[in-house]
């Protein structure tokens, strides 16, 4: 009993562990990407706007990214109860 509580504790915290860093993540890449564009394709002259773009970006993926990982247990979780 133990053992199985122990396995299945490891498994919510390495599923629910990353979702900072995911959301994190997404919003940095996506405002790099921003501030890539602005300076070295358009030379500054449409900043701030790909920044705000990319920045805009970056958060939806991050949301969208929590909401995958919120949903995927539910998901689990009632596959098993018909299951079993």
């Amino acid at each position: 009993m133990a053992k199985k509580l122990s396995t299945e504790m490891v498994d919510l915290l390495g599923n629910y562990g990353h979702i900072g860093f995911t959301f994190v993540a997404a919003i940095f890449i996506g405002l790099g990407g921003g501030i890539y564009l602005d300076e070295h394709f358009f030379d500054g002259s449409t900043s701030p706007w790909f920044t705000f773009i990319g920045l805009a970006f970056g958060i939806f993926a991050g949301f969208k990214s929590l909401f995958d990982i919120l949903r995927t247990p539910a998901a689990r979780s009632t596959d098993e109860d018909e299951e079993g």
